[in-house]
């Protein structure tokens, strides 16, 4: 570190560049240096250092996007995923179809754009992962490592999705649809979706054979966990699993340029087969009626807190944003690309990828409607993970052509767009490893990273699995991502300031920042954010998985996995206080309040430049104003 530091201070005074120590921090990190300055620098000893020290100054080459446009199609493979074909319909249908469109539009301008834009700025700037990328709020630096523990678990369990897909995927070549027809064992409730009985009326309520398929078949899921427990997992639904981490481990073998350039094909597909399932979609007896469901906003719902708390956390999923994720990406990016255009891109195309694929379901839950002689389109599929699995194969056994070519090619679909999520997210927590580990080749770790999923998937792959992924889902990501959502939006925003953020973007990309991204990022999502957790916690009830509780034991499995995600912000700020090198206790916290010396952009030409810059504007007289105002406005 000595070493580091001499290189930097060496190169800067090569330069003609002087620094002024005159706060406590300066004189702590350049102390080391002083007696190697004091040296006479003709002499052989002094030489060796400098040029030792020089060799360890510089930065390691890190990866970049083979393409600027790689950036922007990985981020759509990213954030259009499975967050919005599968997770986005089933959180609107349980609040109230239209009532959960406006807080969600109104959640993406106040919250999700700003917050997304604020991660890429900080990535593309600092050229770090996210743990590296908070030395600009150090005693922070908690909050990036709850978020790779949160995107870590995120990560096992959207595998077992992309299982699910692929077993589907497997069944679609059967001669007959397995989910279009009802076996006896299902018992007389069971309703045929198959197009044959598409004509045939039903005298009273009865459950889909899609449905009954994919809980009782696939699943095997049972009515609770008191009695068997989770059970044995199926060797089926095992060996799915395996084929999913084989294809990740594939895709992220060679690191970033393989998986940017996988990017073209993960963000474009999907798109043509959901043209073809919304025009089918439209053509079915119900459809428009669910559809008007979806859209029709119900006013009173609106001062509905659990309704914005629920569009809050589906913005974290949807964009994935606070995971930690697009920090990643972005520090592959040239430092003084124009990103915010590409922001702009990306969350519009998201929402709009939500919106598509909620007209879609919505039209097919329409269609069950009217199949099962129901009225109540909320309660004509139970929500979950099985929504996905349940609906879109009802529309495609409908069709009269070629259904199980339309059924591959959805599921293929499908199974695109969680390799798209699922690649961001486990190269997020690779890269964190190879940042502290550098020396290590990536193929290594990518296979390191698919076995430990492998194995950690296997829970999933139980009969009770999904009351496993229910669990994890809400303690271990949606719960944990809005602690660290409101941290990392303080730490930003107040510790390092609004006003140096801005300054750093007008020197990356030299355009000034508005007072729209300034206050959302200051006050209006972190504000709008801290009201929902409160609400969620005066409201919390315990988590239920189809109206049936959990065992005692599980809850508290829950919690524990939520505090140690939490429990990252006070360990890692004790750490970084203590390791200040200052001798009371304030003047380690106000080191640790500090970026660090080396925090800026990595290459050394634009260091030494931002430090020029850094110190003219110190120089500039400005109006004094109270912080408050200053920090958004200044």
């Amino acid at each position: 570190m000595e070493a580091t530091q001499y290189g930097k201070l060496n190169r800067l005074i090569n330069n003609n560049i002087s620094i002024n120590l005159t706060n406590e921090k300066d004189c702590a990190v350049y102390a080391p240096t002083t007696e190697l300055l004091m040296m006479d620098i003709n002499s052989e000893e002094a030489q060796e250092q400098r040029e030792a020290a020089e060799e360890q100054t510089q930065p390691q080459e890190r990866d970049q996007w083979g393409k600027g446009v790689e950036f922007l199609f990985s981020c759509i493979a990213l954030s259009v995923g499975l967050g919005n074909v599968w997770r986005f319909p089933f959180i609107a249908l349980e609040n109230g179809g239209g009532a959960f469109l406006i807080p969600y539009l109104v959640v993406l301008l106040l919250v999700g754009r700003p917050v997304y834009y604020l991660e890429v700025l900080i990535g593309q700037f600092a050229s770090r992962g996210c743990i590296r990328a908070f030395d600009m709020v150090p005693i922070m630096k908690g909050v990036a490592y709850g978020q790779v523990y949160s995107t870590a678990l995120a990560t096992t369990y959207y595998a077992c999705i992309m299982a699910l897909t692929i077993r589907y995927l497997v069944v679609s070549f059967s001669e007959v649809l397995p989910w279009t027809y009802c076996l006896v064992e299902w018992g007389p409730q069971c309703v045929a979706t198959g197009v044959t009985d598409s004509n045939v009326t039903h005298s009273g309520p009865g459950i889909s054979s899609a449905e009954l398929y994919f809980t009782r078949t696939v699943l095997r899921e049972p009515d609770n966990l008191d009695d068997g427990g989770l059970g044995t997992p199926s060797w089926e639904m095992v060996l799915c699993l395996l084929v999913t981490w084989i294809i990740i481990a594939i895709t992220l073998f060679k690191g970033i340029r393989s998986s940017g350039k996988a990017s073209y094909f993960l963000a474009l597909f999907p798109y043509v087969i959901m043209l073809i399932l919304l025009i089918r979609a439209l053509t079915l007896p119900g459809a428009w009626q669910g559809i008007a469901y979806f859209v029709k906003p119900q006013w009173d719902q609106l001062l509905n807190p659990h309704v914005w708390y629920a569009a809050i956390t589906q913005m974290f999923f949807s964009l994935a944003i606070c995971f930690g994720t697009l920090v990643m990406y972005a520090s592959f990016n040239d430092f003084r690309k124009q990103v915010h255009k590409d922001v702009i891109i990306i969350t519009s195309i998201d929402s709009f990828t939500s919106i598509l694929a909620g007209c879609i379901i919505f039209g097919i839950l329409g269609n069950l409607a009217h199949e099962t002689n129901t009225t109540d389109i909320s309660s004509v599929v139970k929500g979950g993970a099985g929504l996905a699995f349940i609906s879109y194969p009802e529309a495609i056994a409908k069709f009269k052509y070629l259904p199980q070519l339309f059924a591959a090619l959805f599921f293929f679909m499908l199974l695109v767009l969680g390799i798209g999520s699922n690649i961001g997210m486990a190269s997020s927590v690779i890269n964190v490893v190879k940042d502290r580990f550098p020396h290590l080749p990536h193929w290594q770790l990518a296979i390191g990273a698919s076995v430990i999923g492998f194995l950690c998937g296997l829970v999933y792959m139980t009969p009770g699995g999904q009351f496993v992924l229910n669990l994890v889902d809400f303690y271990g990501c949606t719960f944990i991502a809005l602690v660290l959502a409101i941290a990392e939006l303080l730490a930003v925003g107040w510790i390092y300031g609004v006003k140096r953020l801005c300054s750093d973007i007008e020197f990356m990309l030299n355009v000034k920042t508005g007072f729209y991204w300034r206050i959302c990022w200051a006050i209006v999502a972190p504000g709008l954010m801290f009201l929902v957790l409160v609400y969620m916690l005066f409201s919390y009830e315990p988590l239920t998985y189809k109206g049936v509780t959990y065992p005692q034991e599980a809850y508290m499995a829950g919690w524990l996995i939520w505090g140690l995600g939490v429990a990252q912000l006070p360990f890692w700020a004790i750490y970084t206080i203590y390791q200040q090198p200052a001798n009371s206790f304030s003047g380690k916290l106000k080191l640790a309040l500090q970026p660090t010396a080396d925090w800026g952009p990595r290459q050394p030409q634009q260091m030494e430049a931002y430090l020029q810059h850094r110190r003219q504007e110190a120089d500039m007289k400005t109006e004094r104003r109270a912080f408050f105002i200053d920090n958004i406005f200044g």
